[in-house]
């Protein structure tokens, strides 16, 4: 279950992912689960680079930050120099690469001292109301909001050299969401709910919704942005590895 409308990715997580100032920054934004990241980038004067393996998914990040230079290209074969970036983000996407092909590529392309940054927004079930939310959704279906985001795939830069230290910090989001909002994401939650079930729910949740939102101000969905940042070694990497490939595709739309 997601927010209809989430805030801008932090500041602040961008400040403690780049090694440096963001306006001097040279950064990759990889793949189009990438495009909070870039749209935020993108007012922070850094040279950025646009990254997909489809011109569709190119598009939906050039869209957020059209100055953007738009890539076509396999994360596994990127058409850039050695020591191209300061910082390469992946959002919400490293659990879908393939790590052992992927995580060498990046090494290559970050400059000394340049950091790989891993992220992903997942919601905060800690807060109680939340908490009563989970339950009501969970006596309809016991996985309703027990969803893996993916941040089990950090575990991989363990396995690889050229990533030693890793390092975490959370930032947390909180997101207004109207009483109807809610109702339409429980509803869209359980679309082949009967529909004498689906109105007890959706009592539950108002119910819910009203002895927990303190008037006027409304319900606050908290958010946290996890972060890793990891600074890259190039020592074990083979020489031969800062030859960019000659097969890369960079397209201007």
């Amino acid at each position: 279950m997601t927010s209809p409308g989430l805030p801008a990715f932090p500041d602040a997580a961008l400040t403690w992912l780049v090694p440096r100032p963001l306006g001097q920054a040279r950064a990759l934004v990889l793949g189009r689960s990438g495009a909070p990241v870039i749209e935020q980038l993108a007012g922070s004067g850094a040279a950025l680079v646009a990254c997909d393996a489809s011109r569709g998914g190119l598009r939906a990040l050039v869209h957020r930050a059209p100055g953007a230079l738009p890539t076509v290209a396999r994360p596994e074969r990127l058409p850039f120099a050695a020591h191209a970036f300061d910082a390469v983000f992946v959002h919400q996407s490293l659990q879908h690469l393939q790590a052992d092909a992927v995580l060498p590529e990046l090494a290559r392309v970050l400059a000394p001292g340049g950091r790989l940054a891993l992220s992903w927004m997942i919601r905060d079930d800690s807060v109680p109301w939340v908490r009563r939310l989970a339950a009501l959704l969970q006596d309809v279906d016991p996985e309703a909001m027990t969803g893996n985001y993916g941040t089990d795939s950090v575990a991989a830069l363990a396995d690889v050299p050229w990533f030693p230290t890793v390092e975490r910090r959370n930032h947390r989001l909180w997101v207004p969401i109207a009483r109807v909002d809610l109702m339409q994401m429980v509803a869209h939650r359980f679309p082949d709910l009967p529909a004498d079930r689906l109105a007890q729910l959706m009592r539950e949740v108002g119910e819910l919704y009203e002895s927990s939102a303190p008037p006027p101000e409304p319900l606050l969905l908290p958010y946290q942005v996890a972060c890793w940042r990891a600074e890259v070694n190039h020592s074990a990497l083979p020489n031969d590895s800062i030859t960019p490939p000659d097969d890369g595709l960079a397209i201007r739309l």
